[in-house]
């Protein structure tokens, strides 16, 4: 059963999404994650998206805190990975400008990607950035799903 949408009050007509800050060692994540909310709140609402906080009604901010990746299966033969994983850990608020309080915040957000290693040498190449673009899409959807819900 869907939410009613009543996290976010109804005076809130624009949320400001500047850019994560990147507290980790992985390059651009921070980018992508904000381009990801944005066009996810651009896509499913009818806020508007403004990226100076000071012409906002809200502002949701976040925190790239960790970013890991490990192995999840091994070739049993040759004892090389084949699949990893790689987990962002953030932090996000939306707070209202107008009253100063949160309306949505998590500090230990964590979202996980699985991807598969090529095992020959002739085809290999790095699968960790495309597996982060797909992370930060997924992670969009769910951040504006649960901040639109009210569960």
């Amino acid at each position: 059963m869907a939410g009613k949408g009543a996290r976010i009050p109804p005076d809130v007509k624009t949320i400001a999404v500047p850019a994560f800050v990147n507290e980790s060692n992985r390059y651009r994540i921070e980018q992508w994650l904000s381009a990801a909310v944005t066009q996810e709140f651009i896509e499913r609402t009818k806020i508007r998206i403004v990226s100076n906080p000071a012409r906002a009604d809200a502002v949701l901010t976040g925190t790239v805190k960790d970013v890991r990746a490990g192995v999840v299966t091994f070739d049993l033969q040759t004892g090389r990975a084949t699949t990893l994983q790689i987990q962002v850990t953030a932090a996000v608020e939306l707070v209202d400008l107008h009253t100063r309080k949160t309306i949505f915040g998590n500090n230990n957000y964590v979202f996980r990607e699985e991807y598969q290693v090529s095992q020959t040498t002739s085809e290999l190449f790095e699968e960790d950035e495309p597996a982060l673009k797909r992370l930060s899409r997924d992670l969009a959807r769910t951040l504006v799903t649960e901040i639109l819900e009210n569960f």
